[in-house]
């Protein structure tokens, strides 16, 4: 910093002031200090900082390493966020989902002098472990749970997501709308479930038409998706709302093996839109949840608590439905 200081001619409080986004600096001054930083390749040293201002500027995220899409794309927004407003990022993978593995995790982000942590904890065990524990800095929690617990909490709202797929449904005039579930560990698939019911339950629709996959994979997809298709008359359902995209693409298959048409036959709705949902065929109509508005909403929370700053406990973040050429009224 003095090196720049003196090749911009300027005080080494001015360059701290130019690093730190202080609004006192005149533009000319500071566009001569940032091009001395340029000409220099001057970089900030974090950990002299640090011991400085008794500050890491770093935030801690907790993941189940799950290769999913949501819960991927979950981190990779809040990494985003995170670098945006200037913060660094640590993360850790639990090896499992109990307690103790939790404690383990979040003592190793805090023996890193972490500033807060968020937890992406999509199932129960997960959720538990963090309520678990007494944490000495901020957490918040990422969880569509129904009923939030005692600490900060951010999701996109899982149930309304599911009341657009199954409203668009009935907008179409079907009325055996089937929901194909994901596992039931999960807070994201339990809601969407209570979404499918809400929306069939307003419409004066029966909620029978409720198959579990047990899990969120295109093979299970496709194994429920030959077992639909191979029922008749009104046994089979005109329209499908599928748990998450890999649950329809599965769907789409086992309908195409079969001779079942999509939309003509059966409607199929998907949720999360995927990369490549758009291509496939046909184009698949899709719930769209904003991971890059949740990384944002993650780290807000994250630093008005930081600042002892009131903040809502729990947030809920409104998703969109995307609707493309698997959906169409039923016919006959």
């Amino acid at each position: 910093m003095a090196d720049v200081a003196q090749v911009a001619g300027v005080s080494h409080q001015t360059v701290s002031r130019v690093l730190n986004g202080h609004p006192s600096v005149r533009p000319q001054t500071r566009a001569r200090v940032l091009a001395a930083i340029e000409s220099l390749g001057y970089r900030r040293n974090s950990a002299a900082r640090a011991l400085v201002t008794s500050r890491s500027a770093t935030i801690g995220v907790v993941t189940t390493g799950s290769p999913l899409y949501g819960p991927t794309s979950t981190l990779f927004a809040i990494e985003r966020a995170a670098r945006d407003a200037g913060y660094f990022v640590s993360v850790a993978a639990l090896a499992s989902y109990d307690g103790e593995a939790m404690r383990t995790v979040l003592e190793h982000l805090m023996s890193q002098g972490v500033e807060g942590i968020v937890v992406i904890a999509p199932q129960d065990d997960v959720a538990a472990a963090v309520d678990s524990f007494s944490s000495p800095v901020p957490v918040v929690l990422v969880a569509a749970r129904e009923g939030a617990g005692t600490g900060l909490e951010v999701a996109v709202d899982q149930r309304a997501g599911a009341r657009l797929a199954t409203e668009h449904l009935v907008s179409l005039g079907h009325e055996r709308i089937m929901h194909l579930s994901g596992p039931d560990d999960w807070f994201d698939a339990r809601e969407r479930v209570l979404g499918w019911r809400d929306a069939m339950a307003d419409a004066g629709l029966g909620t029978a038409g409720l198959l579990a996959a047990g899990d969120w994979s295109a093979e299970r997809g496709y194994r429920s998706g030959l077992g639909l298709a191979d029922r008749t008359g009104a046994a089979r359902p005109t329209a499908v709302f599928a748990g998450n995209d890999q649950l329809a693409l599965g769907l789409l298959r086992a309908f195409w093996e079969r001779g079942v048409r999509v939309p003509d036959d059966v409607s199929v709705v998907g949720f999360d839109d995927v990369e490549g949902a758009a291509y496939l065929v046909p184009a698949l109509t899709t719930v769209r949840q904003p991971f890059d508005e949740l990384g944002r909403e993650c780290l807000d929370v994250l630093v008005a608590a930081l600042g002892d700053v009131a903040v809502a406990r729990d947030v809920a973040i409104a998703p969109r439905l995307v609707v493309r050429s698997s959906t169409a009224p039923p016919t006959g």
